[in-house]
């Protein structure tokens, strides 16, 4: 039996959700305010083919006197030593490598991640995106800003920004919003492609999940040309850790090079358990001139 598919953005509401589904094109994962001794319960879900749909935009419900939202604790993995005959010289120097390239690899693409926070009519939601160009255009997920009446960039070296949205396809669930910052500010991510994705590649995502801007995961590509219900068709699947606030960042190769947009998960619970999609970046690139040019479909 297949878990549910969730979409990631991560919403913080200043009171209880509505009693009803959210509009299309979102969905709501509540998490209960950490200090609030009465948690407020999660408003109905909403299916599409019998799947649960929560968007990967991160939701947290905070009622009156509540402090900081609860965050699901992810365990982090740590590799064990062998126990048998000692590894060859080869193959540690290929594991010291390794872990070299993913901490290089997360150096050169922080700059050009950013963290959206979108003030909602109840609240705020949470996302991620990719600085394109040294425009200030920048690449998210239509669900991350829907619904939005402002929105606000955060950059890794601390500046912010206010964003305004230029296009946005939700049938794709991609848009681009754009800022005015100086021209230092801005690191585009380069756009790899998709096509060359084997399963079994190497691949980080980085983002905000729960809000915590800058979080970095590794994982393989579990699969290619994958259906999710909230996501659509022909996805990349990952068990890099994707969770609500994970929307709109980048899933980039062994070479940093963005391969695909993150922007939902499957699973049973109300995070990840390894299941994680994320649009090609051919995908993408085939809509980015129309959404760039202030297509809103």
């Amino acid at each position: 039996m297949r878990g549910e598919c969730q979409m990631v953005a991560y919403q913080y509401f200043e009171s209880a959700p509505p009693p009803y589904p959210p509009p299309e094109g979102e969905g709501n994962i509540n998490l209960s305010p950490a200090s609030s001794g009465n948690p407020i319960g999660p408003p109905p879900k909403r299916f599409r083919r019998g799947l649960l749909i929560a968007l990967a935009a991160l939701t947290v419900a905070s009622g009156a006197g509540a402090g900081a939202a609860s965050a699901a604790l992810i365990g982090q993995g740590t590799a064990s030593a062998s126990t048998g005959t000692a590894l060859p010289t080869t193959q540690t120097s290929t594991s010291s490598t390794s872990s070299s390239t993913a901490a290089s690899i997360y150096k050169q693409d922080l700059p050009g991640v950013v963290t959206l926070t979108v003030n909602l009519s109840r609240g705020q939601a949470i996302g991620s995106g990719i600085v394109l160009d040294t425009k200030g255009d920048i690449l998210t997920n239509a669900h991350v800003i829907a619904g939005g009446q402002n929105i606000q960039v955060a950059f890794s070296d601390g500046t912010t920004a206010p964003a305004t949205v230029v296009g946005s396809n939700t049938s794709a669930d991609l848009a681009v919003i754009r800022v005015s910052v100086a021209a230092s500010t801005l690191h585009p991510l380069t756009l790899g492609s998709s096509s060359s994705v084997q399963i079994g590649d190497t691949v980080y995502a980085i983002g905000s999940p729960f809000g915590l801007s800058g979080s970095f995961t590794e994982g393989i590509v579990s699969n290619i040309g994958q259906t999710a219900a909230a996501s659509g068709a022909n996805l990349i699947q990952t068990d890099a850790a994707i969770n609500p606030g994970n929307s709109g960042g980048p899933l980039v190769n062994s070479q940093g090079q963005v391969i695909g947009i993150n922007n939902s998960i499957e699973s049973p619970v109300d995070g990840s358990v390894g299941v994680g999609f994320a649009i090609p970046i051919d995908q993408v690139n085939q809509l980015l001139p129309s959404l760039e040019g202030g297509s809103n479909v």
